[in-house]
Formats: C-alpha cells, sequence, structure tokens
C-alpha cells in the first residue's frame, strides 16, 4: 500500500491519450533530444521529442528514435540517413550536438505503422524543408489560429560533446 497523502485529482488535468497522429504533414520542430541505451544494452539511440507548431494537432507531440550505434549496419545508415535529412530540412548541414536542431520548424511527413511484436499502432516519420509544405498543401493540416513561435536559440551551455558520440 502506499500512501498517497491528500491527494485531489480534481485539482490536475487527467492523462491524455496517446494515440498517434493520423498520416499527413505536420510542421514540427524538435523541442528535446538525448542519447539512450537500448534495451539489450549493446546500442545507442537518439530520442528526439518533437512538437507539431500547426493545425488541428498544435500541440501534439512526436517522437523518434534514430539507431545510430548499433551492431547492424543497416540499421545505423538507416539512423544516419534520417539524420541527415533533419539536417537538410533545419538547413544545419554540421552539427556537433543534436540540440542544434532544436526550435528551428521543419515538415515532418507522418504515416502510421500497424500494430507489431505486441504494440500498437505508431507513427514513422519522413523529413522535410518547410518549402516543400506548398508542393502538397491538399495533406497538410490547417492552419491554427495562433502563429508558430519563432525559433530561437537555446541559452543553455552545449555539452562538449555531440549527443550521439557520448557513451553511455
Amino acid at each position: 500500500m502506499a500512501n498517497l497523502g491528500n491527494f485531489d485529482a480534481t485539482t490536475v488535468d487527467p492523462a491524455k491519450s496517446a494515440d498517434v497522429l493520423p498520416p499527413g504533414k505536420y510542421v514540427v520542430q524538435i523541442v528535446a533530444s538525448e542519447m539512450r541505451v537500448t534495451k539489450d544494452g549493446m546500442g545507442q539511440y537518439l530520442w528526439l521529442e518533437l512538437d507539431v507548431l500547426e493545425g488541428d494537432s498544435l500541440g501534439r507531440k512526436l517522437f523518434d528514435r534514430l539507431n545510430l550505434v548499433n551492431n547492424n549496419p543497416s540499421t545505423v545508415e538507416m539512423a544516419q540517413r534520417t539524420l541527415s535529412a533533419i539536417c537538410h530540412a533545419t538547413g544545419r548541414m554540421q552539427v556537433q550536438d543534436s540540440e542544434e536542431l532544436h526550435l528551428i520548424p521543419m515538415l515532418a511527413d507522418v504515416r502510421v505503422q500497424p500494430p507489431k511484436n505486441g504494440y500498437g499502432e505508431s507513427n514513422t516519420i519522413r523529413y522535410q524543408p518547410l518549402d516543400q509544405a506548398a508542393a502538397a498543401p491538399a495533406t497538410r493540416p490547417a492552419a491554427a489560429t495562433q502563429p508558430a513561435k519563432p525559433a530561437t536559440q537555446s541559452a543553455q551551455p552545449r555539452p562538449a560533446t555531440a549527443p550521439w558520440r557520448r557513451s553511455a
């Protein structure tokens, strides 16, 4: 038994479901990233948290994992290609730290992957520069009444070592 003190659920908004986003093109930005150890402890992945900046899904979150340290060369190559797509989409061709990719709007082409391995549906993401949004306006969610916040650089000091190069 755990003592919860005087918890009052009427004072806290309940957790919202983590349903997948419907397929479409969304304006997003990376808001957090870090290197994490894989479940088997044999590799590392770059974990990304993204915010949707416009449309009906304004404020929703997307997450991505790039397996940059893995025994399977194909897995590493796929992660590096995705990281390259993010760099191209943000206009940052050479980065030392994943934080350099934060808060820069880009286009995410989101798809839904069917359930597998006991997990439910999930989103897959392909990254594109924002100028490609004009090429497919029919699939882009409707713009929200509030404009997206402009990209700003974080005032926090950056680590000396790139997170995707750090050892766990």
